[in-house]
């Protein structure tokens, strides 16, 4: 499980890499992974510092940390 979610880590960041800052709906949709696994994924990647993540509303803003 940890090398899928970090297979996924991968492909949130990729998506934000290309998309710039977006809602975290719009990242689970665009990389067609389940809900759960993204959400651990992007767990994974805001603890390591790769992410920044902030409430907007009942979603999250996710963007990379430049």
């Amino acid at each position: 499980m940890i090398t899928e979610i970090g297979i996924v880590a991968g492909e949130i960041w990729h998506y934000l890499d290309g998309h710039g800052e977006s809602l975290f709906s719009e990242v689970a949709k665009g990389i067609g992974r389940p809900l759960s696994l993204s959400l651990m994924s992007l767990g994974w990647l805001a603890r390591e510092g790769h992410t920044l993540v902030r409430e907007d509303g009942k979603d999250f803003r996710v963007s990379l940390r430049r």
